[in-house]
């Protein structure tokens, strides 16, 4: 054999890339799932089956205009919500299927925000399978008959595939079942995947090649945080030899290890692949299934605000397609790796993208969020570098390696395969603000163009091979059962001559054909004849030998047939035992799974409402401390407003009931002292004037008591306010003087002296901190045109916040009436001379 040749599968003969190539843009669909309940307002509005429309929430701010922008999308085709699974399969992944079978690459991934339903498209569920289970039931279905036996086809290292003899892969089978020591009990089909494709659902390609024969490899891996790893490995447990999380600490029995990421590499045909990934060959929708549903168990999926159940990683499931040729007999598969070809269609669920303030995410899932966003920006990056130089001639460089998804598919984008996309759309309004990013991209995205790629090349055997050899087969067996056995005839059959039709005169090959097929032929039969002839005298030899000790075994058989009969007995009692028992244990072990699933269930939902509801006491208790710190805090509130306007009542009320009573004793005085001077005119002037008494002010019976407490001397000349005897300035407290510059000096008799005072023009924080009292000297015209002064004093009070505040409390006024000033109001009839002048200083408490 060749060794130079091992391990080289070119998929196409040729230049990688031709200058002339047709390219087609990339596919774009969307899917646009139903809300979740009818209270929620819609923002997408399906127009036409390719254009959809955005409306705008009602709480999203409105443009310039003062309008809500409504924009339009378009696509190759847009599923409504009530699509089937069926219908959506038939119109994408359907013919990516029919070109995985042709020997043609296909890429189908999901975009679109998290609870957009991009799992549910691309797996489905219990009765409405998804675009992977219905993909493995096509193929399967068409390539069913036709496939090969495990391990003709092994994959090697380097993302190719090696083609096996038929003896090579018996002994590899006979050794992969000596391996396994206990038979499997053969199992039922999953009944989750049971349900998922009803019978009359079926897709089955009508094209397959019958000439070939087939076997599918799958495998499955995830991109998280960057980082490529396996879903299908299994970690081998040595319990010599410990394993180490790194460093010098060994793990522990019931410790998780996790699993090593997987690198990228380019193979001989600069195609990358993920090295040392896992490829399990399956020869049925069942297996291959059971297969997906080991490594779905190793996916992260987390808990999110958006969906409870949301892919944290980009899962990718790749199906290998290898097929290679039937011999020109039509028996064995052409032992020529040149006529190998390997298809692999790859289905790319996407993680969804989303804004981390409505999601919540907090530390591994906050990082998570990030590297899946930096992902699908690198993916969007992608498109925008190929669309620009597509359209403007450009050739910068695309950052495929910035990302392990975009470096992975990079050879789809370059001519590969043809490439789709199901955009999935959630209508919800919550989501408007991603989803007119979704939009973006696809529209974008759709004007990328990729290569076609090219059709394999023909094989060049005749057709047909296997048909006729199938029907050979069918011949040679119904010649047997007629005759009984087989006959040199037959066997000579077996060398059948090849066709014998002449097309041309110099046709220098068919003759020497069947000259060959011809000699071999003879070579057979005498070959047979010979081997017949000592099989004939050996068999002569050997019934001599066995005609004489038949009749000594025909005595041991009878006594050991009565023994078999006995043991057969007891074997039939102990097959329908285990039976039984096993029929026992299959029940048993479903009812376990079934059982172990709701358990696995209940827990989940058990954790999550226990969060949910000490989030819920933890908030309830905030919530109440807070309320009780405020109900304390209005109290304060409440009470100290309180005070302080009883107290401002108080003040004000003795304030305007003093006022009211000076005015009032003004008024009496006033005409007084008119009476005083009508009777002194009356008289004559012939006594001696006499100035009268001034009448006592009339106060309060509080006042005089007040009075009489203090002091028992004798009325002064002036009448004054018993509570203001002696002013509050001569005690002992200390005075902040306030007179302002704009005051004027007036030469009156009783001034304000107000001793250990600080005189200041402008009231500080510093002078009011070091007294207890202060007083500010205000003056105004009164009603007579002349300056009145009113002493306003007040008590000093510190705040809480450590500042001072002032309280008034009493007014005292000093007024001056000049003498030489005309009486306003003259008696009718008296002379035009001087009246009598009167020098007054009222000092009133109020």
């Amino acid at each position: 054999t060749d060794t130079s040749s091992k391990g080289k599968t070119p998929r196409r003969p040729g230049p990688k890339k031709a200058s002339n190539t047709e390219r087609d843009p990339v596919g774009v669909y969307c899917r646009i799932r139903p809300l979740g309940s009818e209270d929620e307002e819609c923002c997408v509005e399906m127009i036409s089956s390719t254009t959809i429309q955005l409306h705008a929430p009602d709480g999203l701010k409105a443009n310039r205009n003062g309008e809500y922008k409504e924009t339009q999308y378009s696509f190759k085709k847009v599923f409504g919500i009530n699509t089937t699974q069926l219908e959506l399969f038939e119109d994408v992944a359907k013919p990516l299927v029919e070109d995985l079978i042709h020997c043609k690459n296909g890429l189908l991934f999901t975009y679109g925000v998290t609870g957009s339903g991009k799992t549910f498209t691309m797996t489905g569920s219990p009765g409405e399978g998804g675009l992977l289970p219905r993909s493995l039931d096509m193929i399967f279905n068409s390539i069913g008959p036709f496939q090969a036996k495990r391990f003709v086809f092994k994959p090697d290292d380097k993302n190719a595939m090696e083609i096996q003899s038929q003896v090579d892969a018996l002994l590899e089978r006979q050794k992969r079942d000596s391996q396994q020591a206990v038979p499997k009990t053969p199992q039922k089909p999953d009944p989750e995947f049971a349900d998922m494709i009803s019978p009359d659902e079926a897709c089955k390609s009508e094209n397959v090649d019958e000439d070939g024969c087939y076997s599918v490899f799958v495998s499955y891996i995830e991109i998280y945080n960057n980082y490529i790893y396996d879903l299908l490995e299994d970690a081998p447990y040595d319990p010599i030899r410990p394993k180490w999380l790194g460093g010098s600490t060994p793990v522990r029995s019931n410790e998780y290890v996790p699993p090593q990421s997987k690198i990228l590499r380019e193979d001989q045909n600069h195609n990358m692949y993920v090295a040392g990934c896992t490829e399990v060959e399956v020869k049925s929708t069942e297996e291959a299934f059971e297969v997906f549903w080991k490594g779905q168990k190793k996916r992260r999926i987390a808990n999110t605000q958006l969906n409870r159940e949301s892919s944290r990683s980009h899962s990718v499931f790749t199906i290998k397609l290898a097929q290679a040729p039937l011999d020109a007999d039509g028996d064995h598969i052409l032992q020529d790796k040149n006529q190998v070809n390997v298809s692999q269609l790859c289905l790319v669920d996407l993680a969804g993208s989303e804004r981390t303030n409505r999601t919540r995410a907090e530390g591994s899932r906050l990082r998570e969020a990030g590297n899946i966003n930096q992902s699908l920006m690198t993916l969007r990056t992608c498109m925008e570098v190929l669309r620009e130089n597509q359209m403007c001639g450009t050739n910068k460089m695309v950052p495929y390696r910035d990302s392990k998804v975009t470096h992975l598919f990079k050879n789809y984008f370059d001519g590969e395969g043809k490439v789709r996309m199901i955009v999935c759309v959630n209508p919800n309004a919550d989501d408007y603000e991603e989803t007119v990013l979704v939009m973006r991209f696809a529209e974008m995205t759709q004007e990328v163009e990729v290569a076609r790629p090219v059709d394999r090349p023909i094989c060049g055997l005749a057709p047909g091979r296997r048909h006729r050899n199938q029907a050979f087969r069918d011949e040679l067996s119904r010649r047997l059962e007629e005759r009984g056995g087989p006959t040199i005839g037959d066997v000579l059959f077996f060398v059948y001559l090849p066709t014998c039709e002449l097309v041309d005169p110099a046709d220098d090959q068919t003759l020497p054909r069947l000259i060959e097929v011809l000699e071999r032929r003879h070579q057979i039969r005498q070959m047979m004849t010979e081997q017949f002839n000592k099989t004939a005298n050996t068999v002569k030899s050997m019934l001599q030998q066995f005609d004489s000790q038949l009749s000594a075994k025909d005595y041991f058989l009878h006594d050991q047939q009565s023994k078999l009969n006995e043991k057969d007995k007891v074997i039939l009692s102990q097959k329908t035992e285990i039976e039984r028992l096993e029929k026992k244990s299959k029940t048993l072990e479903y009812k376990i799974d079934i059982l172990q699933k709701t358990t696995d269930m209940y827990e989940q939902d058990k954790r999550a409402l226990q969060q949910e509801l000490e989030t819920r006491e933890q908030r309830l208790q905030s919530e109440l401390s807070e309320r009780k710190r405020m109900e304390q805090r209005m109290q304060g509130v409440v009470t100290d407003t309180k005070l302080k306007w009883e107290k401002e009542c108080e003040r004000r009320v003795n304030a305007k009931q003093l006022e009211m009573q000076n005015k009032l004793w003004v008024k009496d005085e006033k005409l007084k002292q008119l009476k005083a001077i009508v009777t002194e005119s009356s008289s004559g002037g012939s006594a001696p004037t006499e100035r009268p008494e001034k009448p006592e002010r009339p106060s309060r019976e509080r006042d005089r008591n007040i009075q009489q407490k203090r002091s028992p001397s004798p009325l002064p000349a002036l009448p004054v306010h018993p509570k203001h005897r002696r002013s509050h300035s001569a005690g002992g407290e200390k005075w902040v003087d306030h007179k302002p510059p704009s005051n004027l000096e007036l030469d009156t008799v009783m001034q304000p002296i107000i001793p250990n005072a600080i005189k200041v023009s402008t009231p500080s924080e510093k002078a009011l901190s070091k007294c207890h009292k202060y007083v500010l000297r205000h003056q105004e015209l009164a009603s007579d045109g002349e300056i009145e002064t009113k002493l306003i004093k007040g008590n000093v009070f510190k705040t809480r916040s450590g500042g001072q505040t002032v309280q008034f409390t009493d007014i005292e006024t000093l007024k001056q009436e000049c003498p030489l000033a005309p009486s306003r109001k003259r008696r009718s009839g008296s002379a035009e001379g001087p009246a009598e002048v009167e020098d007054i200083e009222n000092r009133v408490s109020s």
